[in-house]
């Protein structure tokens, strides 16, 4: 898996062809900083459901 996070203007069109999926966090430009924090927390996030552990608002 590949993860790439674009600039204000998204990726070059050659790399999002090539994408076999494309995930938007929102149409807002976020800093590519906050980005890997909002990643980071999802990825935990789905982590803690799929293994079936409460998230903090269960």
């Amino acid at each position: 898996m590949i993860l790439i996070i674009g600039g204000a203007y998204g990726v070059d069109p050659s790399v999002h062809s090539r994408a076999n999926l494309v995930w938007s966090l929102s149409p807002l430009v976020f800093p590519h900083q906050l980005v890997r924090l909002i990643l980071a927390e999802q990825l935990y996030r789905a982590q803690e459901i799929v293994a079936g552990r409460p998230y903090h608002h269960e």
